[in-house]
């Protein structure tokens, strides 16, 4: 039987419209997709890649007001969205958007099956407020079943008491084709690649907003304390716009020897190629319900540092990486040296990478999400 399927989201990410794609593709489903804005420049850099959308889709008139780290956005238009797509299934992906309580609403008076598609885990900072615990529990009260990406925000959920019956596991994904392909053609014209970017002959990477949470302190920290001979031989690449660049760059002044190079924000296609010429990501995060950018990593063969918060870590870092504890700069530098030192370690974890990232596609995400909605069936 066919399901029509309406997923509410905020913005139109490029790494979700492969998936959202992929989803569109699958026999029995139609898919609908309300963004509930084009964008947050605010927040984010990145070009809206509309061009490669193969789904039904609109986006929400909206109003965006950042106050501190609080982001409000209020929308026009939800019921009457909603009404018009006649959803069998909404999957809807969070609960701290008003337009996100509207659907839920919408869809218990209307016999709607509602899934929410939540990343959150017990380790992220985000979820350790009493106010946001009380109204999340109130939301997946009201939920009859859940999406998550993997492990760690299964284990959330059953900890917050929802059923595993009811929760099913969509795993997060990037498009690994595009990032694999981009990644061999920058090894193979390497030399040029890297003249013509200003990179190190060889180099750790960081990819990220240059923010005190995603640890980027703590990572030229690490870089500090990597032997004087080491530092000569390898660089630490920051691919990433934010508030603490120019700090950091004030304190990469006094890393010597060694190269510290600060691309700024870098666009997808652009950035495979910073990831096909690197050694190794890192990863320093202190809060992360996901973080596709080892996905994206992987993608393009790279070994993997990761803290223990982030919630892929449980599941994409294992024999291709190393797992630290968030804040530790003698970790990071420890598992640094340990990657940089050992080119048959280094090879060996590349291939692992390639290799774990095949069972995190697009494709994959999108069958998880079939299961969900066509679970949905007998409860109709």
């Amino acid at each position: 039987m066919s399901r029509r399927v309406v997923i509410i989201t905020e913005i139109i990410a490029p790494y979700r419209i492969p998936v959202f794609n992929a989803l569109a593709r699958q026999d029995g489903i139609h898919l609908h997709v309300i963004f509930l804005s084009r964008t947050d420049a605010s927040m984010r850099q990145w070009r809206v890649y509309e061009d490669e959308i193969k789904f039904s889709y609109e986006v929400l008139p909206s109003w965006r007001k950042r106050i501190g780290k609080y982001n409000l956005l209020l929308n026009q238009n939800v019921v009457t969205a909603l009404r018009n797509a006649g959803p069998d299934v909404i999957v809807c992906g969070g609960y701290n958007y008003l337009a996100s309580w509207q659907a839920m609403h919408w869809a218990n008076r209307n016999g709607v099956q509602f899934l929410l598609w939540s990343e959150s885990t017990a380790r992220d900072q985000r979820g350790q407020r009493m106010l946001v615990e009380s109204l999340k529990k109130i939301f997946f009260g009201r939920c009859d079943a859940f999406v998550v990406p993997g492990k760690s925000a299964l284990d959330y959920l059953e900890q917050m008491g929802v059923p595993a019956e009811s929760i099913f596991i969509a795993r997060n994904a990037v498009d690994i084709d595009l990032f694999s392909e981009i990644g061999r053609k920058s090894r193979a014209e390497a030399a040029r690649a890297r003249t013509q970017m200003a990179l190190p002959a060889r180099y750790f990477l960081f990819v990220g907003r240059l923010v005190r949470e995603k640890g980027v302190l703590d990572l030229l920290a690490a870089y500090r304390q990597l032997p004087a001979n080491l530092r000569e031989q390898i660089g630490l690449v920051f691919a990433g716009d934010g508030p603490l660049r120019a700090e950091l760059e004030l304190l990469a002044r006094d890393v010597y020897p060694g190269m510290v190079h600060f691309a700024g924000f870098i666009d997808r296609n652009d950035l495979a190629l910073y990831y096909g010429l690197a050694e190794c990501l890192v990863f320093p995060t202190y809060t992360d319900t996901w973080g596709l950018v080892v996905n994206e990593a992987m993608a393009c063969g790279l070994p993997v540092i990761c803290t223990n918060v982030a919630g892929c870590a449980a599941e994409l870092v294992q024999s291709n990486g190393r797992v630290v504890d968030p804040g530790s700069d003698s970790q990071l530098s420890q598992a640094m040296i340990e990657i940089a030192c050992d080119p048959a370690l280094r090879e060996g974890m590349s291939a692992e990478s390639e290799t774990m990232i095949l069972e995190y596609s697009p494709d994959a995400w999108a069958s998880g999400m079939v299961r969900a909605a066509h679970a949905m069936e007998s409860h109709d």
